[in-house]
């Protein structure tokens, strides 16, 4: 089975930024160590608790501390920005580290309003605008962009010998449809989903027309697990994640991801404590009989190229060794 990783650069408790944005470094490390195939980091905005506001800075760092794994954005948030500038800041990149980038393009605001105004004067034309604003990145990313009388050709310099990947991320029928028309890989975020999700995959399958000679569609399934030896052991790790969901909620989870005994001190007061049986929902947690079954049944279900895995922990070891022992039970390299 094919396993990537999709890292949030989560701040736990105690963490600074740094601390938090090294341990991202780490996880890629021991994904091409573990023989997972990419590594992706999402891009966020002044939201409390999550550290990575630039993927491309980021993925210049851990470029520079892995050799084979492939690394990506998980996403670029697209109306925020410039097709031509993304296009050279990945072509950057795929020159530098030739043959392992992936740009994933998504459409999310990515932050609170406020952020997103201090990003961009009319980010929801933008988002109107995306079908146009993808077709732009591609051109760019294929260098083949022909500009107007001004301009005989313009490129997004360094051109790589390698194309960065564009994939297109999304959780709705509108990503899959462009992903479709694009002829773009999709990357469909099942852990955040809350539609009917197998038809959205299904549409995007039936609708693809191929950008390229010979292209297929093609799907990532970005799922959250959570594993360890046992499922208490599992279930334990996992309320650190589970709470600071709930604290997120409630009070923006400034504090980063609580530590286990705090998150069951958190718990014990928790007014509705059914509320955690609903955040599980999203979230498969056990030990790797359980989660290599589920990962399975997920994998056939939606007929998925590939399986993408975030993982919240309070420790970054637990977080580590949650993907240690996935890979051992579904990368046939480990």
């Amino acid at each position: 089975m094919k396993l990537s990783i999709l890292d949030q650069a989560p701040i736990s408790a105690g963490q600074t930024a740094r601390d938090a944005l090294v341990e991202s470094m780490k996880l890629a490390q021991a994904g091409e160590r573990l023989g997972y195939k990419r590594y992706w980091i999402a891009e966020h905005h002044d939201l409390s608790g999550l550290a990575c506001s630039a993927p491309e800075v980021m993925l210049s760092y851990i470029g520079a501390n892995t050799s084979e794994i492939r690394i990506g954005s998980g996403a670029v948030l697209l109306p925020h920005y410039k097709t031509y500038k993304v296009a050279e800041v990945y072509n950057m990149l795929a020159t530098l580290f030739p043959g392992r980038i992936d740009i994933g393009i998504g459409r999310a605001p990515g932050g609170s309003a406020e952020a997103t105004n201090a990003l961009s004067d009319n980010y929801l034309q933008q988002v109107w605008n995306l079908p146009n604003l993808v077709t732009d990145l591609l051109h760019f990313l294929d260098d083949d962009y022909v500009t107007d009388n001004q301009h005989a050709s313009l490129s997004a310099a360094p051109v790589p010998d390698i194309s960065p990947e564009p994939w297109l991320l999304g959780t709705g029928k509108k990503s899959a449809d462009l992903a479709a028309k694009k002829g773009l890989p999709y990357a469909f975020g099942q852990f955040m989903s809350e539609t009917n999700d197998l038809a959205i995959i299904q549409q995007y399958k039936d609708q693809f027309q191929p950008r390229k000679e010979g292209q297929k569609p093609e799907v990532i399934l970005t799922v959250s697990c959570i594993c360890a030896e046992t499922n208490q052991k599992a279930e334990e790790i996992a309320l650190s994640s589970l709470i600071w969901s709930l604290q997120k909620e409630k009070s923006g989870g400034k504090n980063g991801v609580p530590a286990i005994l705090d998150a069951k001190e958190y718990l014990q007061n928790e007014q509705n404590p059914d509320v955690i049986d609903v955040l599980k929902q999203k979230v498969i947690i056990g030990d790797p009989d359980r989660i290599s079954t589920k990962l399975k049944e997920l994998q056939k279900q939606y007929k998925a190229d590939e399986i993408m895995i975030v993982t919240i922990t309070h420790s970054p070891q637990d977080r580590i060794h949650s993907y240690e022992l996935i890979a051992k039970e579904l990368i046939d390299a480990v």
